[in-house]
């Protein structure tokens, strides 16, 4: 059996290529397949629904946009493509990038995120968690709607769990939700949702 070393790209690479696709991301220059089933679409699809509907409760300048990368200033050769983002309009003008193209390189802008969990979980649980918080990321949600975490993540018996991460003094505060739990988000005060809500 022969190693094939895994290609490396450089931003600007992903960029050129890959900027419109929403089926990939960049993790330390190695090109990841996000695997958007249906049924992923259909939970990111409709946890940004009422996240949208929340919006007009909470009165705020805050926007849902169709598509975002982040890239975070920190890496080299990183690219993230989150599932739902929520941005402050207000701060977009502080974003170098965004006047040209959907990328943020600084956590100023982003006021929450989300994650729909596939089979590359690992991802969602540890790289991503640690990007967000390194870019002061308010709240960071990740929806296992299948519960294929790890049980260092999700517990045991697996099961459907969405996790929410609340930083707080540059550290995240974890709290996970059941099918039938109501969800408490700081950001979303308004929000009544369960896991439940979000199931394909």
């Amino acid at each position: 059996m022969t190693y094939t070393p895994v290609k490396t790209l450089t931003v600007e690479d992903f960029l050129t290529q890959y900027i419109g696709d929403p089926r990939y991301e960049l993790i330390d220059g190695e090109l990841r397949n996000l695997e958007p089933t249906g049924p992923h679409e259909s939970v990111a699809g409709t946890l940004a629904g009422h996240r949208f509907s929340a919006l007009s409760l909470e009165k705020k300048a805050w926007i849902i946009p169709k598509n975002c990368l982040i890239q975070p200033p920190a890496t080299q050769a990183t690219v993230l493509r989150p599932d739902v983002i929520l941005l402050d309009r207000e701060k977009l003008s502080q974003e170098p990038l965004w006047s040209r193209e959907p990328i943020i390189s600084s956590g100023q802008a982003i006021v929450a995120g989300a994650e729909v969990v596939s089979s590359n979980w690992q991802d969602d649980y540890a790289r991503q968690i640690e990007e967000y918080r390194f870019l002061g990321i308010q709240e960071y949600w990740i929806v296992d709607f299948k519960g294929l975490g790890g049980i260092a993540f999700i517990g045991k018996p697996k099961q459907p769990t969405l996790t929410i991460f609340q930083l707080k003094s540059d550290e995240y505060v974890e709290k996970q939700y059941r099918l039938h739990e109501p969800i408490e988000s700081k950001v979303f005060s308004q929000l009544k949702l369960t896991l439940n809500d979000l199931m394909p």
